[in-house]
């Protein structure tokens, strides 16, 4: 039986009415036909059709899919995209960034690598469903707050639990480099005070990085060690089963972190890079991913032309750096995860290639955070998590209409849209009132 789109998007926007009751497993197989499907890995199927069971691609093609129990979706000529990946947020980590009780997004102390961000995260969290509203369908729950500063989670923005939300984790282990260069306009006596803060944060970053190694040489030789849970989560940052995500934005803070990724042989994955530009050769030699945080923003320097940050991505990518973009992922920006589409079409207004902007929020970001065999395009055997639109989800006219998190449908209301609708009918009222 063939369900028109405009009625099953009535039909799910009237059937929940809380935007945070997670639907259930897909129950049944679904045939979603009559759409231009973007695969981003590969061809644009103008007239495509897929078929998804059991929260998984089972099939896509252009004709000729069938499948006798599948309920078939007519999508009428509406554009499906994979969702969009945020690889830099604070999503469920925060909630309303002045009040102190809604927020568990860092550790007391400069150095926590054995905190974990999955365990923190608030599956009812309201900026959520706003976020996939937008398109955003998974992201990286990042922590913040000292200089090494714990492990990430990749988060599908859907789910009962912290368990069913989490996708993979760790993901990486993330350290904030301490800021480097001293600004040219301050006093002699300011000079030298954050000359000396500086010295001190950059002694305890490498003391951290030296103690964890000496740590795991001595667990490695089977010498009496006491088990610090600290330098164990940095094991596998020194096995290279987990890179460091290193947060840096200027020059001297980039080469500082490559400089330690080689002496300790550490898989490096940059994080804001608002400089990343000026090393981009270098970087592309290295085969150092940058995850770009963010593109709308202010240039560095003063004396910088005004759309440094927003050529940034396209100098990247012309060098051959692999790069993702995301928001800035702050504490305070938590609820701009939503606006992760229109930092990519910042970019290409800047000169980055449309097709590239569209996988540096889908495929590059999977494939940098290590998710590239779930998320990130529409392929066989991914996950079914999807979002249907009504034109190019970069494009700021563009509505998502539908998203499907392995294979079951989420409901797209959220406070905002429930705020709309209140006040909407408040002018019905007055309107009505004469």
């Amino acid at each position: 039986m063939r369900i028109p789109c405009i009625v099953l998007l009535v039909a799910s926007a009237t059937a929940v009415a809380n935007p945070n009751i997670p639907p259930p497993p897909q129950g049944e197989p679904i045939l979603v036909t009559n759409a231009v499907i973007h695969t981003v890995s590969g061809a644009t199927i103008a007239d495509g059709q897929m078929l998804f069971s059991d929260g998984r691609i089972a099939a896509i093609s252009s004709r000729g899919i069938e499948d006798p129990d599948a309920r078939v979706i007519d999508l009428e000529g509406r554009h499906v995209y994979p969702g969009l990946i945020a690889a830099h947020s604070a999503l469920g980590l925060v909630e309303i960034s002045a009040v102190r009780s809604t927020l568990d997004v860092a550790e007391p102390g400069l150095v926590n690598p054995n905190a974990r961000t999955e365990v923190a995260v608030n599956p009812d969290s309201e900026l959520i469903p706003v976020a996939r509203a937008n398109g955003v369908l998974a992201a990286l729950s990042v922590p913040s707050g000292g200089l090494i500063r714990g492990t990430s989670a990749v988060i599908q923005l859907d789910g009962w639990t912290w368990e069913e939300m989490t996708l993979k984790a760790p993901v990486g282990m993330h350290i904030a480099w301490p800021v480097i260069s001293i600004p040219g306009d301050v006093s002699p006596d300011r000079e030298e005070q954050l000359m000396e803060a500086r010295a001190e944060r950059i002694g305890e970053l490498e003391a951290s990085l030296k103690a964890a190694a000496a740590y795991r040489t001595a667990r490695e030789s089977g010498e009496p060690v006491d088990v610090d849970l600290r330098w164990e989560a940095m094991i596998p940052v020194f096995e290279g089963s987990l890179p460091v995500f290193a947060h840096v934005q200027d020059l001297a803070q980039i080469r500082h972190a490559m400089h330690l990724a080689d002496e300790y042989g550490l898989k490096l994955v940059l994080v804001g890079g608002a400089d990343a530009w000026r090393v981009a050769d270098q970087l592309a030699d290295r085969n150092i991913p940058v995850i770009v945080s963010n593109v709308l923003r202010v240039p560095l320097r003063r004396w910088e032309d005004y759309n440094t940050p927003f050529a940034n991505p396209a100098k990247l990518a012309q060098a051959g750096v692999t790069i993702s973009i995301a928001t800035s992922g702050g504490t305070f920006d938590a609820g701009h995860v939503r606006n992760l589409p229109y930092e990519a079409a910042m970019a290409v207004a800047h000169g980055l290639d449309a097709g590239e902007a569209l996988k540096a929020v889908t495929l590059y970001p999977a494939q940098i955070l290590g998710v590239d065999d779930r998320l990130g395009s529409l392929d066989v055997g991914k996950d079914a998590t999807f979002i249907v639109t009504d034109g190019d989800p970069l494009d700021i006219r563009t509505q998502v209409e539908r998203a499907f998190v392995q294979g079951r449908e989420i409901d797209l209301s959220s406070r905002h849209t429930t705020l709309y609708e209140k006040y909407s009918e408040k002018l019905d009222q007055l309107e009505d009132s004469g």
